[in-house]
């Protein structure tokens, strides 16, 4: 690779890393933000993203780790079929005594009865001293996605694509096809805050799988930002990203691995009673 193109992608995923510090990030799967990688935007009033119906509704209590597998808090997921038919999701880790993430999004309900599209999703976090970093909302229907202050004011908006594939509050629903190995790859886009309202094109893989691994009980999904011809340095400067699924049918969310927030640590969210040595450590 020429010196000028290493540079170049040296730089790309610095910034993105320097992203991933800024204290106005907030957690969306995932997390962080590349100056570099600004899409085109128009505006719309819809989501392109087509996902799948839980298995089951209700709430799925969770236990927080920190990255050396301690546990550290609590968690829950809440799927909740309203009465209009749609689907409410809501997602909160805590680390106890300190920072915490608190997630929701509402998905429609579509004509075939089997998918969902996105309608809304909102992240909010607050730092190791229970203050408020901020807030950032996706709204499908409107074709906008704003950031707000940690005071609660709007800071800025961003017109979104066209059918775009904003998935900060989807992606234990949108990783399936990829667990029963009808795809090879799932492309999506995170909304960020950090560093300017960014919207940045993530890629999601089924893990390698060793020897050892193909008689886990699980399945691994790993995904980060697509940097282009950066991918091939990325790794050194960008945290872990994975969700982890069960092997057997109906694939149920197991757990998952990213940073809280910003200025925060990168944190294990595990269903009750799965043991973390069934978890991956790469």
């Amino acid at each position: 690779m020429p010196f000028a193109q290493v540079n170049a992608a040296g730089a790309t995923a610095a910034l993105y890393a320097s992203a991933m510090r800024s204290p106005l990030r907030h957690r969306i799967l995932p997390w962080g933000c590349a100056l570099a990688l600004t899409v085109a935007v128009t505006a719309h009033a819809e989501s392109g993203l087509r996902l799948e119906w839980p298995d089951a509704a209700g709430t799925i209590p969770a236990t927080t780790y920190d990255e050396k597998r301690v546990e550290v808090g609590t968690a829950e997921i809440e799927m909740k079929r309203l009465e209009d038919g749609n689907l409410s999701v809501f997602l909160e880790t805590r680390i106890e005594g300190g920072a915490s993430t608190a997630m929701n999004g509402l998905f429609e309900a579509l004509d075939d009865g089997q998918q969902l599209r996105p309608l809304y999703q909102r992240s909010r976090s607050f730092d190791e001293s229970r203050q408020p970093l901020g807030m950032l909302e996706i709204d499908h229907r409107a074709g906008v996605a704003r950031c707000h202050g940690p005071d609660g004011k709007r800071k800025g908006e961003l017109a979104l694509p066209e059918a775009d594939r904003v998935a900060n509050v989807t992606l234990n629903l949108l990783f399936l096809p990829l667990v029963r190995r009808e795809t090879d790859a799932v492309r999506f886009q995170l909304f960020f805050c950090g560093l300017g309202m960014r919207l940045v094109d993530f890629e999601a893989r089924r893990a390698p799988e060793s020897e050892k691994d193909s008689e886990s009980p699980l399945v691994e999904v790993r995904y980060g930002p697509d940097l282009g011809i950066a991918n091939l340095i990325a790794p050194a400067f960008l945290p872990k990203l994975s969700f982890w699924f069960a092997a057997t049918t109906p694939h149920r969310w197991m757990a998952h691995r990213l940073p809280l927030y910003g200025r925060g640590p990168e944190v294990f969210v595990v269903r009750n009673r799965v043991p973390m040595n069934w978890l991956s450590d790469r």
